[in-house]
């Protein structure tokens, strides 16, 4: 029999412990050992739940309790999910998680801990939730250098994308629509801003590329300035709008890593993920685009990563699992002002003949686009592939000569 531990009893905690004693047998069979939940920390009282006999306040009964073999940090944030991780680990107690936040910051730092102390350190759940993707790219991709990796990595924004594509519903009724729904927090700042894809595109860029990828050093960018003359341009240009986490190595050896709004081709396979559903395209060297499809969050499906996790850590109690990348730091990353594409602006002004004078002269490659029930005032256009550092210095010029720019969204070749 092995003795585990589920630290936090929130969504995610309370679905690993219903996954573990509900499908018992089947998982004892799949890790050939019994498992069994030992305790389960949180701060609160849960007097009528059938596993109250479990609970504990103290990090200590964990910690110092030898027969606990492996523990699942389920709790979120950095603090105290890092010293807790960290203490486990150091103790030779193998950890799985969720925590998107505390691998993106401290992954490093873990996995050589996990390393000198002949533990593991597994996240199949911080990226994808259900979805697998972790495992896939440290395993089953392992033969390939992986030359790109990009996706929908947010279930949130996707919906409220979807929304306003579909439904030609404003971005403000589509928030509050996913809050009433329980897909958006109450303060959906970490979603919408592009934090919570941020986090995971870092992950997945420290797997790919094997140097860890501070969330820091990420460019970002929410969907909040998006507007649903923005989605009828896209539309007339042919595609969708999607918010997109994407890395790439460089012939340099750098990455050029992103989240933003981007113009997806309606031929992309990812154009046609929509709602709270998440989609996540590797581009190996060897075997072209690989997907992985499925709803990012909720609490089974995310729990039952967890619990996968849990399983192999208790088939690999003697050895060594190999999940690993060392420390990087910002030479790693190309400055995002220097990262080249195609991009869409959104322009208003007086009068339209002046308008177009003026995006002419500072964009001469500028091709317009056009939508219904367009203003007199309001142009848009796509402009050949220059540099960020190029583009702002445009922008700067056009709102001199008494332009403004409404919108400049990225044009994506996905």
């Amino acid at each position: 029999m092995v003795y585990v531990a589920v630290m936090g009893h929130g969504v995610v905690g309370s679905g690993v412990v219903e996954v573990l004693e509900n499908h018992r047998d089947s998982i004892s069979k799949r890790a050939k050992e019994e498992i069994n939940i030992k305790y389960i920390l949180d701060i609160r009282e849960f007097p009528d739940s059938p596993y109250a006999d479990k609970f504990t306040k103290s990090f200590d009964d964990i910690l110092n309790d030898d027969e606990v073999r492996v523990v699942a940090e389920v709790m979120g944030g950095v603090n105290p999910a890092y010293e807790f991780t960290k203490k486990c680990l150091l103790a030779g107690k193998s950890v799985v998680t969720s925590n998107k936040e505390l691998v993106a910051e401290k992954g490093a730092e873990l996995l050589q801990i996990a390393k000198d102390n002949n533990a593991n350190y597994l996240f199949e759940a911080s990226v994808g939730g259900g979805i697998p993707i972790i495992r896939p790219m440290s395993q089953c991709l392992a033969a390939n250098d992986v030359v790109e990796v990009a996706g929908i990595l947010n279930g949130t924004t996707n919906f409220i994308l979807t929304k306003m594509i579909r439904e030609n519903m404003s971005f403000e009724d589509a928030l509050k629509m996913a809050q009433q729904l329980g897909y958006a927090e109450r303060d959906p700042s970490a979603d919408v801003e592009g934090y919570d894809a941020c986090r995971k595109i870092a992950i997945l860029a420290s797997l790919a590329y094997g140097r860890h990828i501070y969330p820091n050093l990420v460019h970002t960018q929410g969907i909040t300035g998006i507007a649903l003359e923005d989605v009828a341009y896209a539309s007339s240009w042919g595609g969708v709008i999607k918010l997109i986490g994407q890395v790439k190595r460089l012939d340099d050896g750098r990455i050029d890593i992103t989240v933003e709004p981007m113009f997806i081709k309606s031929s992309s396979q990812l154009a046609s993920v929509d709602d709270v559903f998440n989609g996540i395209l590797v581009r190996g060297d060897a075997t072209g685009d690989v997907v992985f499809y499925g709803k990012g969050a909720g609490k089974l499906p995310t729990a039952s990563a967890v619990v996968a996790d849990i399983i192999d850590c208790v088939k690999h109690l003697k050895a060594r699992k190999y999940l690993y990348w060392a420390d990087g730091d910002e030479t790693l990353v190309k400055p995002y002002s220097e990262t080249e594409y195609p991009v869409y602006f959104r322009v208003e002004g007086n009068e339209r003949k002046t308008i177009l004078e003026t995006v002419l002269k500072l964009f001469p490659d500028a091709r317009i686009i056009v939508r219904a029930n367009a203003p007199e005032s309001e142009i848009a256009f796509i402009n050949s592939s220059i540099p960020v550092y190029e583009q702002e210095r445009a922008v700067t010029e056009l709102e001199k000569l008494g332009v403004s720019v409404k919108s400049k969204i990225r044009i994506s070749d996905l």
